[in-house]
This record gives structure tokens, C-alpha cells and sequence, in this order.
């Protein structure tokens, strides 16, 4: 039978209390326990010492038997000083999913471009004091071009609607 040091949930509805047990790793949390080794009241302060209650030696022998600790129960035990519990890293666990980084490289190519544009804007605006009287006729050209591209675009228009 595979034994485990972990807490029982007692307690009211967001008032939570837990007892530190030692209980078949198949049984329900809330189940049957083999026996109760501690107790655990979160609510309290983390200096208060009744926030923590455990014994040791009850916990020294299931350790010594192969009872396995869930992780919150390690860290009781290590703080203890009854059993030294090796800290986990996980260097990714900060880091964004795919999507955050797909949106996080949307915004920077949009920055980019903003700014080349800004900077193209800065670049032209010299020149636009330089020569101003250049631009001015190739502008009145573009005018007269652009009604007769879309004189087709609206006979195109009548056929439709005809049809």
C-alpha cells in the first residue's frame, strides 16, 4: 500500500483548516486517513507557530516506512528541519504562451513601421521646403489622370445594374 503525507481539507466554505495525514495515496483527500499527524491553519499569520502543528517523530517514522510527502507537506517538513526538500526551478514558468508572443511581435512590426514612416515623414519635410513649386504641377497632373480611371469603373457600374 502506497502511503502519503498530505493535508485533509476541513473547515467551513472559505474558511479552510487542514490536518497533516498519513493515508493511502488512493483514498479521497477528505477519506479515511491512517493517522493524523498535524494540524495546518492558513488563516493564521505565517509567523504565528499555531499556524503549523506537527509531530515530528509520527512524521520521522511514515517517512522512514516510504510514506511520500505531496509538495506543501514537504515544505512543513523541511521547515521543520525533518526531511530537506530539494527546491524546484522552472524557467519557463514566466514565460508568455504562443499566442502572447505572436500579439507581442504584431505590436513591435507596427512600432517599426510606425516609426520608419515618422521617419520617412521627417525626411520629406525638408525636402518639401526646398522645392515646393516642382510638386505642385505633378499633383494637378494626378488630378486630371485620376477622373479618367474612373469613368470605366462606372460604366461598369451601369451594366450591372441593367443586367
Amino acid at each position: 500500500m502506497a502511503i502519503a503525507l498530505r493535508l485533509s481539507r476541513g473547515g467551513a466554505k472559505k474558511r479552510p483548516y487542514y490536518r497533516i495525514v498519513a493515508a493511502d495515496s488512493r483514498a479521497p483527500r477528505d477519506g479515511k486517513y491512517l493517522e493524523q499527524i498535524g494540524t495546518y491553519n492558513p488563516l493564521l499569520a505565517k509567523d504565528d507557530p499555531a499556524r503549523i502543528k506537527l509531530d515530528e517523530d509520527r512524521a520521522r517514522h511514515w517517512l522512514s516506512v516510504g510514506a511520500q510527502p505531496s509538495d506543501r507537506v514537504a515544505r512543513f517538513l523541511d521547515a521543520a528541519g525533518v526531511m530537506e526538500r530539494t527546491p524546484r526551478n522552472n524557467p519557463q514558468k514566466a514565460e508568455p504562451g504562443e499566442k502572447a508572443k505572436e500579439r507581442a511581435e504584431e505590436k513591435a512590426e507596427k512600432a517599426r513601421e510606425a516609426e520608419e514612416a515618422a521617419k520617412a515623414a521627417a525626411a520629406e519635410a525638408p525636402a518639401e521646403e526646398e522645392a515646393p513649386a516642382e510638386e505642385a504641377p505633378a499633383e494637378e497632373a494626378a488630378a486630371e489622370e485620376a477622373p479618367a480611371e474612373e469613368t470605366p469603373a462606372e460604366d461598369s457600374g451601369e451594366e450591372k445594374a441593367e443586367g
